[in-house]
């Protein structure tokens, strides 16, 4: 069986899709949200972090072609946007959550803006 035909993955793969779905609607609107509305953005960037390094681990550990060739084109896109070529996954979601925990600290301080 191939790594995309697991019921998991597949559902995974959705689950992230629509949750890239919904933080690309309203992210023009996350500086006129109310606070309890931007934590709750950043929490579903949690999920949605949470899922994609799951899902990158999952690709990582499979011996699948078709998961090395995404796999690969992930760490292209990454290079793409300017992450060094060399560069860890891992550290780049490490990154990324250590930021998303700021913008919610940031939140509960000001209690509005970032």
């Amino acid at each position: 069986m191939s790594f995309f035909d697991s019921e998991v993955v597949r559902a995974e793969m959705h689950e992230i899709s629509q949750l890239q779905e919904e933080v690309y609607e309203s992210i023009f609107q996350f500086p006129s949200m109310s606070r309890e509305d931007k934590l709750n953005h950043v929490e579903m960037l949690e999920r949605l972090l949470d899922k994609q390094k799951i899902l990158y681990t999952r690709l990582s550990l499979s011996s699948d072609i078709e998961a090395k060739r995404m796999k690969e084109k992930i760490v292209e896109s990454a290079t793409m946007m300017g992450m060094p070529t060399d560069m860890d996954m891992n550290v780049v979601f490490t990154n990324m959550t250590n930021m998303l925990q700021k913008m919610k600290d940031k939140i509960d301080e000001t209690g509005s803006d970032l």
